[in-house]
């Protein structure tokens, strides 16, 4: 198969390099802001229009071009921002989605080349090595076709995001903030496969590693890894972790709804931290998040209905 460069199938650009925190976020905005992260597209939220920048259009393709998910590759459905580190590809000729998921495939499998040398790949993206052509297999595959998850919210009423009703509320108050046992993974190895997810501070996954036949930890708690960037997973099961994973023990009846909820508000939180400042205890102790409110205290209740007036909610 002939390789050429990246750059002479696509247009390769920075991103907007922009600072989540000098941003508004915004639920009901079509601006989706991209970041470094493996899930989700990258998608972390969604923000207003920045002053009179206008965002990139839906159909680009997103890469990560340096951390621990270097060269994580996103075609985008939706107008977007991106963070630092982030270059955008445009096709300098038509090409249709299936298309677009091979190149990101294909740019994905260099990830050994810089992670075992420690590079970053902001110089030599563009030049990066990619089939010249897509296979004529891979663009008879219909991406709907492979996908079999229920699209289909449980509930059909809407239920709008009015964030400027919202309320603040301390962490500590809706949480007991707490360490996990760590266990070691030679250990889970000696106890053999189960049904029991090892949890660690990787930010994919659901931050999970493995399943063993071990755990030292309660299910029905969200995750927080305070190794790097505070990425927050719910757990269901009782689980096992490994060094670096916090618990938020909720001091009200939580669940798998209100879980999806709080983890999407504690992962915009991600901003606040990083290398230098790590997601500790005390800080999350410090911290307040804004949620929706009745009469003065959090409101579970629309939580929950809100999530499951989400398209692909029947399938949680």
């Amino acid at each position: 198969m002939k390789l050429v460069p990246l750059n002479t199938i696509f247009d390769v650009r920075y991103g907007n390099q922009f600072d989540l925190y000098k941003l508004d976020s915004d639920f009901d905005s079509d601006i989706n802001f991209i970041s470094r992260s493996s899930q989700n597209l990258g998608v972390i939220c969604k923000v207003s229009q920045y002053n009179f920048v206008e965002p990139f259009e839906a159909g680009l393709i997103t890469v990560t071009l340096g951390g621990t998910y270097l060269l994580s590759s996103f075609v985008q459905q939706e107008k977007f921002y991106t963070a630092q580190n982030v270059k955008v590809l445009k096709p300098k000729k038509p090409m249709t989605f299936s298309e677009k998921v091979f190149y990101c495939k294909a740019i994905e499998l260099n990830r050994k080349k810089y992670t075992s040398h420690g590079r970053e790949a902001n110089k030599t993206l563009d030049t990066l090595l990619v089939p010249a052509t897509v296979p004529y297999n891979f663009t008879r595959i219909k991406i709907e076709d492979v996908d079999n998850t229920k699209k289909t919210p449980i509930s059909t009423k809407k239920h709008e995001l009015e964030i400027q009703s919202w309320k603040y509320f301390e962490l500590k108050n809706l949480f007991e903030i707490k360490g996990s046992t760590t266990t070691p993974l030679l250990e889970l190895e000696e106890y053999g496969d189960g049904k029991y997810p090892y949890v660690t501070t990787q930010a994919t996954n659901n931050g999970i590693e493995g399943f063993y036949n071990f755990y030292s930890e309660d299910g029905d708690v969200l995750t927080i890894d305070s190794a790097v960037l505070g990425y927050c997973s719910y757990q269901p099961l009782p689980f096992s972790a490994s060094d670096h994973v916090e618990k938020l023990v909720p001091k009200f009846k939580l669940n798998k709804y209100v879980a999806m909820f709080l983890v999407t508000i504690l992962n915009l939180e991600q901003y606040r931290y990083n290398y230098g400042r790590k997601c500790s205890q005390e800080r999350m102790k410090k911290i307040s998040i804004k949620l929706p409110s009745k009469n003065g205290n959090p409101d579970f209740e629309y939580m929950e209905n809100y999530i499951k007036s989400l398209s692909y909610s029947s399938s949680f």
